[in-house]
């Protein structure tokens, strides 16, 4: 794992969020996107060489619909820049990490991502990112 790539929030209203982390960081959100296959939409914003990622339920089945149940609003994930995410999957697999996508898929920001569970990783769900070249 090469850095932190993003740091993942959960929020209700996309819209109402944007907002307010426009005012936190003094800048508006760089990037919007919806990845259907995880029936969520994002919105990305840059604070130093720090990327946060807003994410809001699309559907209520959806795993960020499910997480807001749960546990409301706040951080969902800790997002780390991998240089071979199959490579790493591995690894991490064969250290016991319970791994949540042996077979990387494709994520918002143009990354190949997969997922660690937070039963093998003290409770922080863990994505690894690799950028799609």
């Amino acid at each position: 794992m090469r850095k932190i790539e993003h740091i993942g929030i959960a929020v209700k209203d996309l819209e109402v969020s944007n907002l307010v982390f426009e005012k936190l960081f003094g800048a508006p959100a760089y990037k919007f996107e919806a990845v259907e296959s995880e029936g969520v939409t994002t919105s990305f914003f840059m604070n130093g060489p720090n990327k946060i990622e807003l994410l809001a339920a699309t559907n209520p089945d959806s795993p960020i619909a499910k997480f807001l149940e749960k546990k409301g609003e706040g951080i969902h994930h800790i997002a780390f820049d991998v240089e071979d995410i199959v490579a790493e999957i591995a690894r991490l697999k064969n250290e016991g990490f319970i791994v949540l996508n042996e077979i990387p898929k494709k994520g918002a920001d143009n990354k190949l991502v997969a997922f660690l569970h937070p039963k093998s990783t003290n409770g922080v769900l863990i994505e690894l990112c690799q950028e799609i070249k």
